[in-house]
């Protein structure tokens, strides 16, 4: 018997039974909010710091673009498992490693590549 997507998996005791497909699901969701967040800090930094440039804006554009099919590549992985394959323990060590990498991505991402236009904006501005 085939469950709607939206249902999680529940035990009979009406526990929440693992699902790795809703946990990456859940993960991507508050990567992708940290992410946001602090592209907005650092672009606004950016600009308080005296770039009259328009380098922060295409840094933001430029992140934008980059994250959403990022975080998409990490969730499609992980909804292709059967309801079988995502519960199973046994998948916790990929499960952590692709979540060490998501959110490597959502943090390092808006400060390396605001460095790099920031870097781009004192050699291209002076």
């Amino acid at each position: 018997m085939d469950r709607p997507a939206a249902q999680p998996l529940r035990t009979q005791a009406g526990a929440r039974q693992l699902d790795w497909r809703r946990r990456m699901s859940d993960s991507v969701a508050y990567a992708l909010l940290v992410y946001t967040g602090l592209q907005i800090f650092v672009t606004i930094t950016a600009l308080r710091g005296g770039t009259a440039s328009l380098l922060p804006y295409f840094a933001l554009i430029v992140l934008i673009a980059a994250i959403v099919p990022a975080c998409r590549r990490f969730e499609r992985r992980w909804n292709r498992l059967s309801d079988e394959a995502a519960c199973d323990p046994d998948l916790a060590p990929v499960f952590r490693r692709d979540i060490i990498g998501l959110w490597l991505l959502a943090i390092g991402l808006p400060f390396a590549l605001a460095g790099l236009f920031t870097l781009l904006g004192y050699v291209i501005g002076g």
